[in-house]
């Protein structure tokens, strides 16, 4: 018997049904699902410290549960002493069962762990059904050992759906159990 994400089973047999009631699909093709979740971390001051772009990958490999690439500079920019082709952060693009595995970490444990959290904004969507948020803070992952974090770094959690519109991917995002703040009517 294979392992089937908790997430994943809840999808097919709460969510599913609850969005194509709340919007009225015809098809089950058009209800909005997770294509993938994209986590980046920029690392400014790699371009001084090498052994930061190693640590970063080491960290964002461990919190996703896959390896991590690290990302190169495009151009050139004098003012930062930045040379094109240069490591400035590292990425991880989550499909499938890891995508699954990840958001329910995520919700389940890493955001409660977030000091002053009042929930999450929701100012990140881009108009085209997926949403953007930061993470303060790398220490929030309980796989991250505190004591041998060097330099405590902010990460962007990009969520990718077939959803249309901003509020199908809100109400998505909502049934998977992002706390997001209360909104005022």
């Amino acid at each position: 018997m294979d392992y089937i994400p908790r997430l994943k089973t809840k999808y097919a047999a709460e969510i599913a049904p609850a969005l194509k009631e709340q919007f009225g699909y015809k098809s089950t093709m058009e209800i909005p699902r997770l294509l993938k979740i994209s986590v980046n971390q920029g690392l400014g001051q790699a371009i001084t410290d090498k052994k930061m772009i190693d640590q970063g990958i080491e960290e964002m490999s461990a919190i996703t549960g896959q390896r991590a690439v690290s990302t190169k500079s495009k151009k050139d920019i004098s003012n930062f002493k930045l040379r094109k082709g240069m490591p400035v952060g590292v990425r991880v693009t989550l499909r499938g069962e890891k995508m699954y595995e990840f958001l329910d970490r995520l919700v389940s444990v890493a955001i409660p762990r977030i000091r002053d959290f009042r929930g999450i904004n929701d100012k990140g969507f881009d108009g085209r059904g997926n949403y953007t948020f930061g993470v303060p803070e790398q220490i929030i992952f309980p796989e991250i050992d505190i004591d041998k974090v060097a330099n405590i770094n902010g990460m962007d959690v990009t969520f990718v759906t077939s959803a249309k519109t901003d509020k199908e991917c809100l109400a998505l995002l909502k049934e998977f159990g992002l706390p997001f703040k209360n909104q005022k009517a």
